[in-house]
């Protein structure tokens, strides 16, 4: 494991000390930020920064950026958006005194983008929207997205979470001012995440944090700051996360990126085929662009109790809210059960989940 590695052999602070262990340790975190630049086709290393995931990269941005922003501001999010790309600008709005504006759905589950059109103007600053719904596969049309809202002077972050280890991302081709995604839904650790936006705009956005390591110089009458990435990094960063998250970025650049999405979405087709020979499983989220993401619901069964009985088969599921109330409530829902798939699943597993679904309903309808 790179990152048992980086602590067994380079467990040093970075950018800091004149020793080996210090130099080691700073070729590795940088070397991985190279590699996340690579990966996301960024124009330079310094457009990356590194966070402790998704939802901080959003916040980064709301309390740093979003501080521009003044009364009778508009920023437009989606009936889709994780709690992460909503509670965030709900907070900045109440401190700035700024409007949130929500595209609604179609009857598919997909964005109805002449709602959308309809909500941009020129009070829009903001565009804040998920590439994939991560409650019903839903995929946006980001880059034409970020085309409309720039036609008004609004910026854009697209929330690539659900996107990043399912589709090739070149943040250059999307043409978003903000690109933010985690480690661990890319097959990488947990406690790290990213920020991308083009090292202007970000040099010319004022630190969130203080303290070591994003400064220029300090005095108690005044202290300056470092360019970008740094200037967002202050303390002690995710080394050891940074460098497992780059050798999860190298092994699926050695895979074949389109046969993987093609496989991924194989498998949400066959098991929704099978679950269309099942009458008590409703399928909510029917976008004619969806990833590989089934939610569902039951006629007589609660996804809770269904979830219980599919772990004891040791079949893992995620059941609830998905952190997207607002869209389940819009679905008239409380709760559903989400089975999604990733480039080590199987046609057997599908055929294995299929079997223990009917098992479930079966006896959950005797009793």
């Amino acid at each position: 494991m790179p990152s048992v590695f980086y602590y067994e052999h380079h467990n040093a602070n970075v950018h800091r000390g004149a020793h080996r262990l210090a130099t080691a340790a700073t070729e590795a975190f940088e070397n991985a930020r190279h590699t996340v630049a690579q990966f996301i086709n960024a124009a330079s290393d310094d457009e990356i920064v590194f966070t402790r995931g998704t939802t901080e990269a959003i916040n980064l941005v709301a309390n740093t950026w979003g501080n521009t922003l003044t009364a009778g501001d508009e920023i437009i999010l989606s009936t889709l958006e994780h709690h992460a790309n909503i509670v965030p600008w709900q907070m900045l709005a109440e401190r700035r005194g700024l409007t949130l504006k929500i595209i609604q759905l179609d009857a598919q589950g997909a964005l109805d983008l002449t709602h959308f059109l309809s909500l941009l103007s020129n009070k829009t600053k903001l565009v804040a929207i998920s590439q994939v719904s991560n409650a019903i596969g839903s995929i946006q049309p980001v880059q034409w997205i970020c085309q409309q809202a720039h036609q008004y002077g609004a910026k854009v972050l697209v929330d690539g979470a659900q996107a990043i280890a399912h589709s090739v991302i070149d943040v250059q081709e999307i043409g978003a001012d903000f690109y933010v995604f985690s480690g661990h839904k890319i097959y990488g650790p947990t406690g790290i995440g990213v920020i991308w936006a083009h090292a202007k705009l970000l040099n010319e956005i004022p630190p969130w944090q203080g303290g070591g390591e994003m400064i220029a110089t300090v005095s108690f009458e005044r202290s300056t700051y470092a360019a970008a990435p740094y200037r967002f990094e202050a303390g002690t960063p995710p080394i050891a996360q940074a460098v497992g998250l780059a050798a999860a970025l190298n092994w699926l650049n050695q895979q074949d990126r389109t046969a993987l999405a093609a496989h991924e979405i194989a498998l949400r087709q066959q098991l929704e085929a099978g679950l269309a020979q099942i009458p008590a499983v409703k399928i909510h989220g029917q976008s004619a662009n969806k990833a590989a993401i089934t939610s569902m619901t039951f006629m007589d069964a609660h996804p809770y109790d269904v979830a219980q009985f599919l772990d004891h088969q040791h079949i893992a599921v995620r059941v609830g809210h998905h952190c997207a109330q607002p869209l389940l409530h819009s679905l008239g829902l409380s709760g559903t059960l989400r089975a999604s798939f990733a480039a080590y699943n199987t046609a057997q597993d599908v055929t294995r989940f299929l079997s223990h679904l009917q098992n479930t309903l079966d006896l959950l309808d005797e009793s």
